[in-house]
């Protein structure tokens, strides 16, 4: 059986997200597509605005034959720990045969080129990375400079990262390098809409930033850009008061911890550094607006990026402590792979991977005492509490919810 792997987040799935599925298979020409999907909050570090589990059907109801979970640990991180538990993933099953991103170049050769460079990177080029990081400039911004500064890499092939699939895709190759992994990747255009675009821009493609927006103020015109079977899980999920979510739902969870935490205690949590502690609680007392986006806007300077702002509020709501996320520990890759749903062709899949994963496959956090399952617990539970129906059963889940079957 030929098998493709995607990584996905599907906050939520849209149009554009058909498209990738409907050109992964065709040009994979594959039997089966595994995803591997965020869960309770997504890479930027805002809870998902539907849990896993209907975004789970959503995927399975568009193409997908199996759905996995990234570990939180890994959704909550910048490009390059994002994708590398991601592919860990992926590679673990045994059997996946292709990996297919989405890209604004749409070509492997410069990507992988760059990924070559990157994967063994020069101590100077890797010194002069971490400084201009350092200035709080971002990744593929410091990496620009970094190539400028050195002649490493040509600054043309640099500056193809200032787009967002591209900096994510080259760290899906680099990750595939470093596992010395068989998988070959692959990669199709994003085509009609970009990344951030706020509105619309085209008539049934739009960014899933664009459709959030649209989700929270106007639901009804959001369903140009979704399938009706994607729009039924979402009005149903609505209706039962389980979504869509905003991060400013978390403000009173934030609050707390923020308004009994001292600087030292802060310190304690993942990327808190450069002190971030005590800059965090000086503008609590005299913020505009008591929001989280409303802290956010507070604390954002050119040194402290909004995602790496946004990323350290879900380490702060999400209890992720920096003697638990140490890179020698993100580096072993995730524990297990926790499967979320498969169709009948996905169960076949599940067979298969009885014989050649290389980590546990779990439906059920019984089945495992990894740390990482903890950590997605508390995610599930801290994204469901910001629904505007409350259940016990909704909270936790990760107890209660056996894998959907399709």
């Amino acid at each position: 059986m030929k098998v493709a792997g995607i990584i996905v987040e599907y906050n939520p799935l849209h149009n554009g997200h058909l498209l990738h599925i409907h050109k992964t298979r065709e040009q994979t020409g594959c039997d089966a597509v595994i995803a591997v999907m965020s869960g309770g909050f997504t890479q930027r570090g805002e809870p998902a605005s539907f849990s896993k589990w209907a975004r789970a059907e959503m995927a399975l109801r568009s193409g997908c034959d199996l759905v996995i979970e990234l570990p939180s640990v890994y959704v909550v991180q910048p490009a390059e720990w994002f994708a590398y538990g991601a592919v860990s993933l992926l590679n673990a099953t045994g059997i996946v045969d292709q990996l297919v991103f989405g890209s604004e170049v749409g070509s492997l050769s410069d990507l992988s080129t760059l990924a070559d460079l990157l994967t063994d990177e020069t101590p100077e080029f890797r010194l002069q990375l971490q400084e201009h990081l350092k200035q709080g400039l971002s990744y593929p911004a410091a990496l620009s400079q970094a190539a400028g500064s050195t002649g490493y890499i040509a600054p043309r092939t640099a500056a193809l990262l200032q787009e967002p699939n591209n900096t994510l895709g080259l760290q899906y190759l680099i990750a595939l390098r470093r596992l010395k992994s068989s998988i070959i990747a692959g990669t199709i255009q994003r085509e009609k809409s970009h990344y951030h675009d706020l509105h619309p821009v085209h008539k049934q493609i739009a960014s899933a930033t664009a459709i959030r927006r649209l989700l929270m103020e106007e639901p009804s015109q959001a369903a140009a850009y979704m399938s009706e079977q994607v729009m039924h899980i979402i009005a149903s999920e609505i209706e039962s008061g389980r979504g869509p979510v905003h991060v400013n739902a978390l403000w009173q969870p934030l609050l707390q911890i923020l308004s009994t935490s001292t600087p030292d205690q802060l310190v304690e949590y993942y990327d808190m550094n450069e002190g971030l502690e005590h800059r965090l609680l000086s503008k609590l007392t005299s913020l505009e607006e008591c929001s989280v986006t409303g802290l956010l806007a507070s604390l954002k300077t050119r040194r402290y990026t909004y995602a790496r702002l946004q990323r350290l509020i879900a380490h702060l709501l999400l209890g992720h402590r920096r003697t638990e996320l140490t890179e020698e520990s993100l580096q072993q890759g995730p524990g297990y792979l926790r499967v979320l749903g498969f169709t009948e062709n996905g169960r076949q899949l599940l067979k298969l991977m009885k014989k050649t994963s290389t980590l546990p496959v779990i439906t059920r956090p019984a089945d495992t005492d990894h740390p990482h399952m903890e950590a997605d617990i508390r995610a599930t539970v801290i994204q469901a509490s910001a629904f505007a129906t409350q259940d016990i059963k909704q909270l936790y889940s990760d107890y209660y919810r056996a894998p959907i079957r399709m």
